[in-house]
């Protein structure tokens, strides 16, 4: 068997968007991932579903494994001839005991690469507004270990060099040793007037930051009960943070948003979420189930395609998706529309028919039923031939208001928007303990099957913001004794997010 290789990747400081092409690139091809307690848990999904999964992280006093079988399991595996992506919190040899891991290795006869990444030296200061080097305030900085090795016999840092030498101190892993870092600093010459900045989760939605000076800033961390892992800056760069701040100044930083949409569909609105700032939890209440009735969409594809419909009206991006499958399996595509005019509700269902290169007819400005029915009866269709493809069970308002106006209506139930076969019991239990801040319902059908999961009690979102995508979907929580705060003016997945921002930026 030949050797395997080793992968000594850094996956950056906490947000997963900070891990390099090239890391992602070998974590994709691994056989085995060896990764760490401060590795973002969402990298693990870019990881191949059969790779083997090996959790070897440390927390102070609480080690999975020590560095030693660390080490020996980096072999083991290899000689295996396995490809094994090591990941790494920040950078591997920014104190990342990637150097230690490379030796040994090599003394093993291992081949191995070194992917750099982005050190929490740099960026966890960047997104706490603080630029650990800056043309008026800091030409120089260092980076120093705030928990050195306890086997050594004193302390190797120089603290009479430097306190001084630099600008700009960036301490990592020292919110323990801080008392002792601040005595040091100001008995080797350094102002105790020196702002400084301790970042606690920095780059992920839990990050906070503490500040002050060396004179006060161990008794303000004490009292804000920071906890590792913390990165420590000391300089007057930290007092750019004041009009530099950006990461922690959006308008739903750190805010926990519960997203109830698909599977499928979640990762669009968590997406939203996170470029302002919150924590997407993604508790999918709806799963698409093809309804079965396969004779009677078969039949209207065949008049679809032989000119029978006038306007085809689409309600949902999930229709659109079902419809095209359906299109697909009878050997048909596009170009069965030919003698169609079309008409959606809503940004979303016309993006999802024009990635199947259609472009509606219709889209009414306000995206419920009763809009469709009033922008079609103004088009004129009286005698006409009108195929509503859709969810079963949906509102009956669309098509009784066609019929009404003179439309030949079929209805034809594509899928059933049921509840989850499987969900997720932590973030469950999450919610029932009032864990969240929002919850965002985009379909009346999220509001039902949430409520069926929690058996009903809504108690855990008694202090949540309850925001829903359009008026239908709020009459359905009132029904169901849920109150909605949030209503989006326009009634789409961006709108969504838009409301739900100004709520929060108006609630301070």
């Amino acid at each position: 068997m030949s050797t395997g290789k080793v992968w000594l990747i850094g996956a950056g400081p906490g947000d997963p968007g900070l891990i390099t092409v090239a890391g992602l690139a070998a974590l994709a091809a691994a056989d085995v991932v060896v990764y760490d307690r401060l590795v973002n848990p969402r990298l693990l999904e870019h990881a191949r579903p059969d790779a083997e999964r090996v959790y070897v992280g440390k927390a102070p006093g609480a080690h999975a494994l020590s560095q030693e079988e660390i080490n020996n399991v980096l072999v083991a595996r290899a000689r295996e001839g396995r490809r094994v992506a090591r990941l790494k919190g920040g950078d591997p040899f920014v104190f990342g005991r990637g150097g230690e891991e490379a030796e040994r290795l090599a003394a093993a006869g291992i081949p191995f690469v070194v992917v750099p990444g982005v050190t929490s030296a740099v960026a966890v200061p960047a997104y706490a507004g603080i630029p650990v080097t800056h043309r008026e305030a800091a030409s120089s900085f260092a980076v120093v270990t705030g928990h050195e090795d306890p086997a050594k016999d004193g302390s190797s840092i120089r603290w009479e060099h430097l306190a001084t030498a630099v600008d700009t101190l960036v301490f990592l892993m020292g919110v323990s040793t801080l008392p002792s870092i601040v005595e040091q600093l100001v008995r080797h010459g350094r102002d105790p007037r020196t702002p400084v900045a301790c970042i606690r989760w920095g780059t992920t939605p839990q990050q906070e930051t503490v500040t002050g000076t060396l004179a006060d800033i161990a008794a303000r961390v004490e009292a804000a009960g920071l906890e590792p892992p913390v990165v420590t800056v000391v300089g007057d760069v930290v007092r750019l943070r004041d009009h530099l701040r950006w990461f922690d100044a959006r308008p739903l930083f750190g805010r926990r948003v519960l997203v109830t949409r698909t599977r499928r569909q979640a990762s669009a609105l968590s997406d939203l979420l996170r470029a302002e700032g919150a924590e997407p939890i993604e508790l999918p209440a709806i799963e698409i189930r093809e309804t079965g009735v396969r004779e009677a969409v078969d039949a209207a594809v065949d008049r679809l395609s032989a000119g029978t419909y006038a306007w085809v009206v689409f309600t949902s991006a999930n229709g659109v998706e079902a419809f095209f499958g359906h299109l697909r399996r009878r050997g048909r595509d596009a170009r069965a529309f030919r003698d169609a005019r079309l008409c959606v509700i809503g940004p979303g269902t016309a993006a999802a028919l024009e990635r199947h290169g259609l472009t509606p007819d219709l889209v009414p400005g306000e995206y419920i039923a009763e809009a469709v029915v009033a922008a079609l009866t103004a088009e004129g269709v009286a005698g006409l031939s009108v195929l509503v493809p859709r969810a079963e069970g949906a509102r009956p308002e669309l098509v009784e208001g066609l019929a009404a106006a003179g439309a030949r209506v079929e209805e034809v139930p594509l899928y059933a928007a049921a509840p989850p076969a499987a969900v997720d019991p932590e973030v469950l239990a999450l919610v029932r303990r009032g864990g969240v801040d929002a919850v965002t319902f985009a379909s009346s059908s999220t509001v039902r099957n949430l409520h069926r999961l929690l058996g009903g009690d809504w108690s855990g979102l008694e202090r949540a913001v309850v925001a829903c995508i359009g008026p239908v979907t709020a009459e359905t929580a009132r029904e169901l004794g849920l109150r909605p705060d949030v209503v989006a003016p326009e009634h789409s997945i961006p709108g969504l997010v838009a409301a739900l921002k100004e709520r929060f930026t108006q609630a301070g």
